[in-house]
């Protein structure tokens, strides 16, 4: 089980991301567009650096949905390979099987 402090700052962030998501989208369009004035973009990325820096969704980290455990994620289950696998073993996933041969 990781850390409960580890998993409530992730918390924060995702809503952080949530809450800055369209202002932060609107900037970075207007940074990346290259038809626009090279002040305009200078501006739109002056202001991007303002926003909070938990704002940025490249903070939030994948967790595990039962542990919080940062490593070994599956994107598709939500959980981590040791859940998953403790999971699959008792059929509690569908469709998921153990390898044998």
């Amino acid at each position: 089980m990781a850390k409960l402090s580890s998993i409530n700052k992730n918390e924060r962030r995702k809503k952080l991301v949530k809450q800055y998501a369209a202002k932060y989208e609107k900037l970075k369009a207007v940074a990346n567009d290259t038809s626009l004035d090279e002040t305009e973009r200078l501006v739109a990325r002056l202001k991007m650096a303002e926003l909070p820096r938990n704002a940025n969704p490249t903070r939030v980290r994948n967790r595990c949905a039962t542990t919080g455990r940062p490593r070994g994620y599956y994107r598709k289950f939500g959980i981590n390979r040791i859940e998953l696998r403790e999971l699959g073993n008792s059929g509690m996933i569908p469709g998921l099987t153990k390898s044998s041969w």
